[in-house]
């Protein structure tokens, strides 16, 4: 920063945010007394030419007013504006003719200036636009006083409006109903987060407890696995003992059992077969004699029968022989008369004798009749020889046995 009592000798140039103004030339660019340099230098002739530095950094102005808002309520507004001398060379010129000396005060000029226009804003509207609207309280300030900040060759950047204070409670008593609200909610909010925590603790404390009880199932698990494999492996001898006891009481049982078996294949060869051999013998025995018994009564009947009917034939002969005077046979009535005296002897002898008769009664008829028709043929024979004239015309007919 130059002011007119320092020496300015030959090429001066100026910051990137300052705009040198050089008066005292011929040659105008614009329509101003001086020339407006900015970007670059410029050749400064001594004691013909004065430079002068305006800057163009951007500057802060603090607004603190009280205002009165259409509802006749008193509020304490504080703002901030942001401003900065315009980059064209009207805005410069401008601000070079009002500020170039008082560039210190630009802040409090234009503060100000905003003041006035913000307590004309805010007594047009209520406490609640106000409160609700800032950003419309601000686009107002900066709209009404555009022009004159034209004139002054200040661009305003921005208008914020930081606090506004109520000292009579009206908008402590307007946001009471919200604030009560707003407690509830917060207190409900605080009471749900209280029992969504709570319900998250048990929760946790029941997953806490279903893995504390996993795992003492699982640790019970293990020791009652490992408990068991001891056992096992305690009661491998004994039970390996056990078994081959078993083994044994098996193997024995079989061998009593086969014992058992051989015992009795041998009572049935040594005691029933042959008891079963005796009693056969012994029901044959029974059986031949019986039949014995019967064919011997049956040999006697059947001699009795042969002697009689003989008997009565010789008799028969004799009688005949005796009429026609046949003197031969007279001889063989003797052997007639001994005849029944032999088939008795013969049948004693058959009675007595060890024999064994297959073909039952037929069997001993056919003895007896053998042993009479053996007399017969002696008898035949005598006569045969005596006489051989009567053979063929007389015979003595002796009946056989019975078929």
């Amino acid at each position: 920063m130059f002011d007119g009592s320092s020496p300015m000798l030959f090429w001066q140039v100026p910051a990137p945010n300052e705009a040198m103004l050089i008066s005292g030339t011929k040659r105008q660019a614009q329509e101003t007394q001086f020339r407006i340099v900015t970007g670059h230098g410029s050749f400064v002739l001594p004691v013909k030419q004065k430079a002068r530095m305006l800057s163009l950094a951007l500057r802060e102005a603090e607004i603190a007013e009280d205002c009165v808002t259409q509802q006749g309520i008193r509020l304490s507004v504080r703002a901030v504006c942001v401003f900065k001398v315009g980059d064209d060379a009207v805005s410069i010129a401008n601000a070079a003719r009002r500020f170039l000396s008082e560039q210190e005060q630009m802040e409090e000029l234009v503060g100000r200036i905003f003041a006035g226009h913000l307590r004309s804003i805010v007594g047009g509207l209520t406490v609640e636009q106000i409160i609700r609207q800032r950003n419309r309280v601000a686009q107002e300030v900066m709209a009404g006083s555009h022009s004159e900040m034209e004139k002054l060759g200040i661009v305003v950047d921005a208008l914020q409006i930081q606090e506004i204070e109520d000292a009579t409670g009206y908008i402590n008593n307007l946001a009471a109903p919200h604030a009560a609200a707003v407690a509830g909610q917060a207190r409900i909010a605080q009471a749900k987060a209280d029992q969504e925590a709570t319900e998250r603790e048990q929760q946790a404390a029941a997953l806490k407890a279903e893995y504390e009880r996993d795992t003492a199932i699982k640790r019970a698990g293990f020791l009652a696995e490992t408990e068991q494999s001891n056992a096992r492996a305690a009661q491998a001898g004994p039970l390996a003992q056990a078994r081959a006891s078993h083994e044994v009481i098996e193997e024995q049982t079989s061998l009593a059992q086969r014992q058992a078996e051989l015992a009795g294949q041998r009572l049935e060869g040594d005691v029933r077969r042959p008891a079963d051999a005796e009693a056969y013998r012994q029901r044959t025995l029974a059986e031949a004699a019986r039949d014995r018994a019967k064919f011997e009564a049956d040999g006697n009947a059947y001699t009795e029968r042969t002697l009689a009917q003989a008997q009565a034939d010789a008799n028969t002969a004799r009688a005949l022989s005796l009429r026609d005077g046949n003197q031969e046979l007279i001889a063989a009535n003797r052997v007639v008369e001994n005849l029944p005296a032999l088939a008795d002897a013969a049948a004693r002898g058959i009675s007595g004798a060890s024999l064994t008769v297959l073909n039952g009664t037929e069997g001993v008829n056919q003895m007896a009749a053998g042993v009479v028709g053996q007399g017969l043929a002696i008898l035949d024979s005598l006569q045969n020889t005596k006489n051989p004239a009567v053979n063929g015309k007389r015979s003595l007919r002796i009946p056989g046995p019975t078929p």
